[in-house]
Order: C-alpha cells, then sequence, then structure tokens
C-alpha cells in the first residue's frame, strides 16, 4: 500500500479549517472513548436535539482527529447509519463511565448500566481496522490502514479502548467529571497531584475564572455603596 500524503484539511483537533461549519472536536479527555462520549454536547448553533455527530462530514473528521484513522483514508462524509450506531455506542459508554464514577448500583439503574456494559463488550469482540506502517515521501514511518475499515471496525476500536480503560485499576481512579457549571464532559486526571478540576483550563477553566472575577466586582461595588 502506498504512503498516503497528509491532508491539508486535517489538523490536530479534527479541525477542517477550510469547511464553511465552524464546528471542531476536542480530544483533551486522555481516551478515545472519552472523546467520544464528549461528542454528545450540541454543535455550535445546533439545537439541544440536534446530533452533533450528524451532517457536513463531522463523525468522518472525528474519526480522523481521533486518529482512528489516518488523514486521506476514504470514509463515507455523511452516512446516518454511521452516525446512529457510534451515537448509540456513545450513549452505552455515558452511561457505563458515569456509573464507575458515581458509584456503581448507587441509587439503582444496575440493569441499565449493565445492559450497556454488555453493548461495549459485544462491540469490543469484534475486530479493529488493520494498520500498517508505511513510509511518506519524506521517509518518515507513518500510521496507514491495511484497507479501508467498516464501521464495526471503528466501533471496536473505541469500545476495546473503553475495556482497557474500565479495567485498569489505577487509570479508572483518575476518572473524573468537569467542575465547570453546566459541562458533563468526563476525562482521565492526569495532573500532578490529581488536581485537574476542569475538562480544559481554556475553556471552563477559563469561564469560572471569569464568572469568579465578576462575583467579587459586583461585591465590591455592593461594599461601596
Amino acid at each position: 500500500m502506498a504512503a498516503q500524503a497528509a491532508d491539508p484539511l486535517w489538523s490536530a483537533d479534527g479541525r477542517d479549517p477550510e469547511a464553511p461549519d465552524p464546528y471542531f472536536w476536542r480530544f483533551d479527555s486522555g481516551r478515545i472513548c472519552l472523546d467520544l462520549v464528549a461528542t454528545a454536547e450540541p454543535a455550535p448553533g445546533g439545537g439541544p436535539v440536534d446530533e452533533p455527530l450528524a451532517g457536513d462530514g463531522r463523525l468522518r473528521r472525528w474519526l480522523v482527529g481521533a486518529r482512528l484513522v489516518p488523514p486521506g483514508t476514504p470514509l463515507p462524509a455523511d452516512c446516518p447509519r454511521w452516525v446512529e450506531r457510534f451515537a448509540e455506542l456513545r450513549g452505552y459508554l455515558a452511561q457505563v463511565v458515569r456509573a464507575e464514577i458515581e458509584g456503581w448500583g448507587e441509587g439503582g439503574g444496575r440493569t441499565s448500566v449493565d445492559t450497556a456494559l454488555d453493548r461495549v463488550n459485544a462491540l469490543a469482540a469484534g475486530a479493529p481496522p488493520a494498520v500498517r506502517a508505511v513510509r511518506d515521501p519524506s521517509g518518515t514511518l507513518v500510521r496507514a490502514v491495511t484497507r479501508t475499515p467498516d464501521c464495526a471496525e471503528l466501533l471496536a476500536a473505541v469500545a476495546r479502548d473503553a475495556v482497557e480503560l474500565l479495567t485498569d485499576p489505577a487509570a479508572r481512579r483518575l476518572l473524573r467529571q468537569c467542575e465547570g457549571e453546566s459541562c458533563r464532559r468526563v476525562y482521565v486526571d492526569t495532573s500532578r497531584g490529581s488536581r485537574r478540576r476542569w475538562c480544559s483550563s481554556e475553556t471552563c477553566g477559563n469561564r469560572e475564572r471569569v464568572a469568579r472575577h465578576r462575583r467579587r466586582a459586583a461585591e465590591a461595588a455592593l461594599a461601596r455603596t
């Protein structure tokens, strides 16, 4: 298989800089499976019922940004069935991961969580995409797929990442939910002393700092009156 040239429309954060849609994905949770869970948040300008992975090649760009496939891999830009299956896996992952953070079996819901876990395990049993190392035009070794992966193989890769995370006691202890207001992103806290509070210091962290500054300014103004 010939080496694949870099895709000029691809960037490390999964953004397509030349696309009219300003939507782009973040990959800062520490695990691919958690990055998929994070896609449940509405797209900018979209309503709460809109599927963030649907339309405008978003799922394709997420797969490339998550490095599940190399840039340039021919994938369907918009396939409703692919979007449906990844959204289903996302829902299963969210149930299982949040149960681990909040305490499995607490407050009921153990049956639904176990059902979600069974679905994750079933998807993880499939074979992930076959990859190989090839040289790009500069002679550097890069990752390429042996053939174009199908949906089941890509789902298996994400589900296997979840199984590895959830069965690793050290990694499981580092699962956190963002403390930002109205943010439910989950991440692996690998910071020194495990003191990370937000999914991103630049987004939720900055938002919290701005809100704190405004509260202090308002309190100071009230004290002067």
